[in-house]
């Protein structure tokens, strides 16, 4: 068995090397707490975003998303529905070693602030387990479909809260040139981009988005590096929209 260790990454044992300035500057070091990625960075002004995926997995979809991304050197970060991930165990253990983050959208994709204790721990709880039995152990950070939290989940997620900046809103027409488009129209520096791997048309619009953003400077990462490269320590029961460079940074 794998073990993929803490903040619910499974990051494979390979080395991202990025070139993050606009200007000259020393190479930093970054080792992801996780047992990650090392990400080397130049020191100077970067623009990063994460880009995330909901509802998977899904064998055809998904796996045609994983060759998109490998094919540009690219690492997303995946919460995923615990019902789908029968079958897709292998999917999965290579979407870890290939470096992607992974992280839980709960067993049936429900609303958790309608759920009592008992069941928010049944729906998260057995997520996790699932993913802890294909990738060793692990955090697994919580996405919660729809994005509606309240002070119960807070206290109840036992590990950060990731919800998104930008929402092309993908699901609603599947028009591959107005998600593209959507996006492009208002990502900045340090958004979390919000997608899902189930449809055709939301991969199309993601690898196009990809080539899009890398061409304009911006580098992709996982949000648990996007965290760490701009000093945010999670903490669990807080939510993560974003995570721009502070203010008063050029």
């Amino acid at each position: 068995m794998r073990q993929y260790g803490l903040r619910g990454v499974g990051l494979g044992l390979f080395s991202l090397c990025v070139a993050l300035a606009l200007g000259p500057g020393t190479p930093e070091e970054i080792q992801m707490a996780g047992g990650g990625a090392q990400v080397e960075i130049e020191t100077g002004p970067a623009k990063l975003v994460a880009l995330t995926f909901d509802d998977g997995p899904r064998l055809s979809t998904t796996r045609r998303l994983l060759d998109g991304l490998e094919l540009r050197e690219v690492n997303a970060t995946f919460f995923l529905v615990g019902q789908r991930i029968e079958g897709c165990e292998d999917l999965i253990e290579e979407m870890a070693e290939a470096g992607h983050q992974v992280g839980v959208h709960t067993f049936d994709h429900v609303m958790v602030t309608d759920l009592s204790r008992e069941d928010f721990d049944l729906q998260v709880g057995k997520t996790r387990a699932l993913l802890t039995d294909i990738l060793g152990e692990g955090e697994f950070w919580l996405r919660p479909p729809y994005g509606i939290v309240d002070e119960s989940v807070e206290c109840w997620a036992d590990g950060p809260l990731i919800l998104w900046s930008v929402d092309p809103e993908d699901w609603k027409d599947r028009d591959t040139d107005r998600i593209v488009a959507a996006v492009l129209e208002h990502v900045q520096d340090g958004d979390i981009i919000l997608m899902h791997d189930i449809y055709e048309s939301s991969v199309d619009a993601a690898l196009r988005i990809v080539d899009a953003l890398t061409s304009q400077g911006y580098v992709f990462v996982t949000v648990e590096q996007l965290m760490d490269l701009r000093g945010v320590e999670p903490e669990c029961g807080v939510c993560y929209r974003a995570c721009p460079l502070p203010e008063g940074e050029p």
